[in-house]
């Protein structure tokens, strides 16, 4: 069977009698029955005797016997007819259920098209009609982009409109012996044999869905924009069963919504690679996270006017048992994706606080918070939470938050901004330069700092634009009466012409790599920024203030 038929055909639908015709029905034969076996019954001696009488040869009415017998037979044969029809009619409606379970078992019911487990038998099929016939099978997994956005402006009713225009594209497109699929949710399949010595005809076909599904769907009153993600595998000799050929068809999917979306992948050997170190960092960060494995380290921030040790910025790195350490650009991405950004920015903001309450009061700490710990309703409470049980001064603390992050939810920030200063926390507006409302969100937040992004930092001796960028930034926050923190300083000449400017901050490996807990306490202890013995006082004293706050 191919997945071209839509039609849900479940044999022959026998109508049903109704209530009245059957009642009808049953009182007839019933009466029949009953005067036949009544007249039985009346004549019964004398048919007997009849019977007797015949039999010894004595005489007898054989009218009478042979009219009784006919009687009786009609009866019998009425009752024998209707039960025969009852049972007809028992035996069509089960054909038929079990008919309209089998489609059900193996249908889609919105589309109409092949559910996931008759695709596999499918496809089976199919590559087992390929080994005879010399041909290859190709599956390509289709997913639609952006489905929940339809869903959430028009409604499902406009989503189901959506998922049936989408299986009629694909089978339209599809050649006729494919077998096309919905596997579930904005999800389809197609396989198909083809020739392996033109796999041309595969990349056509799936340019041509990716061109259909960039193309507005009317749904009814409304016109739907959807883009369409097409992942592409063909049957190898170490891919030879339907399972190994979704998988790499899924992979290959997967690849090309990481790409940007509308487009197709196809499945390379790589991508397995990647995806099983994914899975291996995954794994590793939910085991390692709760053992703090994921430990901080400290990037100096000067005064560029004074040399002076102004305080850190609290970065993430792995102390992996095995691979050792592991930069941040391998495993936040993955802590993002994966949901547990959040358990790693608490675990390695506690143990900043718990080690810097010790250092000189004046040092401070800066952290980054990414833009889905911002969805967190909870942020600025967890965050005043770790303050108090680690006794570290929120004064002492300052939040920088990304532009990107600010894009989606820009009302949510607002609240936990809110929150976090009235702790007296101070907010930095991190990568400055690159989002894309820079001044509407330097009004719409209370920002105590602007960090100019390291893009323009890094190139602006060899860049006149982007020493533009940076200068304007600098007089911006001059003419706000925001300090400025600029990243990315390299080297003296930078720093030279960002003083020039009238920067106050930078960081960068020109003032030293990212240090380890172990390193900063000799520095500081060169610098003579350890504690002193006034310092615990001073401790209680501001988180008593911050217990005040909170409950004000």
């Amino acid at each position: 069977m191919t997945g071209r038929s839509k039609s849900a055909a479940g044999g022959r639908r026998v109508p049903a009698a109704s209530p009245v015709t059957s009642a009808r029905r049953d009182l007839l034969t019933g009466g029949i029955v009953v005067a036949a076996v009544l007249m039985f019954v009346g004549t019964g001696s004398t048919f007997a005797h009849s019977v007797l009488n015949v039999v010894n040869g004595i005489g007898g009415s054989v009218d009478e016997l042979l009219a009784s017998t006919l009687l009786l037979n009609i009866a019998l044969i009425l009752f024998g007819w209707r039960r025969y029809r009852d049972l007809s009619r028992e035996v069509a409606k089960c054909a038929a259920a079990e008919d309209r379970a089998q489609i059900l078992a193996s249908r889609d019911p919105l589309t109409g098209l092949h559910n996931r487990r008759s695709l596999g038998e499918a496809a089976s099929a199919l590559l087992a009609r390929a080994d005879k016939r010399r041909k290859a099978v190709a599956l390509l997994v289709l997913d639609i982009d952006h489905f929940k956005t339809v869903n959430d402006l028009h409604g499902h009713v406009a989503g189901d409109l959506l998922l049936r225009a989408a299986s009629d594209a694909i089978e339209e497109a599809a050649p006729p012996s494919a077998v096309c699929a919905r596997l579930g949710g904005d999800e389809f399949a197609c396989a198909f044999l083809f020739d392996p010595t033109n796999p041309s005809v595969i990349d056509v076909l799936a340019e041509q869905l990716v061109s259909r599904f960039s193309q507005a769907f009317r749904l009814g009153d409304v016109s739907a924009h959807v883009s369409a993600s097409v992942g592409v595998a063909r049957s190898e000799p170490d891919c030879a069963t339907f399972d190994g050929l979704m998988r790499r068809a899924d992979i290959a999917m997967y690849a090309a919504k990481k790409l940007g979306r509308n487009r197709l992948a196809w499945f390379d050997a790589s991508m397995e690679r990647e995806l099983e170190t994914r899975n291996a960092i995954e794994s590793g960060l939910r085991t390692g996270i709760p053992l703090g494995q994921i430990v901080p380290y400290y990037e100096q921030q000067i005064d560029l006017a004074t040399g002076r040790l102004h305080g850190f910025e609290v970065l993430a790195r792995w102390n992996h048992p095995t691979r050792g350490l592991i930069t941040p650009d391998l495993f936040i991405p993955i802590a993002e994706e994966s949901g547990m950004i959040g358990d790693l920015s608490l675990s390695v903001m506690r143990q900043a606080f718990e080690e810097a309450r010790h250092w000189d009061p004046a040092l401070t700490l800066s952290v980054n918070i990414s833009p889905g710990q911002l969805k967190d309703p909870w942020l600025a409470q967890k965050i005043v939470k770790l303050l108090v049980e680690t006794g570290f001064p929120p004064s002492r603390l300052e939040i920088e938050i990304t532009e990107s992050s600010l894009y989606e939810n820009l009302g949510l920030a607002q609240s936990i901004v809110a929150s976090l200063k009235n702790q007296g926390i101070r907010l930095a507006l991190d990568d400055f330069g690159t989002g894309y409302s820079s001044l509407a969100h330097l009004r719409a937040l209370p920002f105590d700092r602007i960090k100019i992004d390291k893009s323009f930092v890094m190139t602006m001796i060899d860049n006149s634009e982007s020493a533009a960028i940076v200068n304007a930034i600098s007089k911006l926050g001059e003419s706000l009466g925001l300090p400025i923190t600029a990243e990315g300083i390299e080297d003296a000449a930078i720093e030279a012409r960002l003083r020039a400017m009238g920067c106050h901050k930078g960081q960068g490996w020109h003032f030293g790599k990212p240090l380890t807990v172990n390193q900063v306490r000799t520095l500081l202890a060169a610098k003579a920024l350890l504690p002193s013995a006034r310092e615990p006082v001073a401790k209680a004293g501001s988180v008593e203030r911050m217990r005040v706050r909170q409950g004000s």
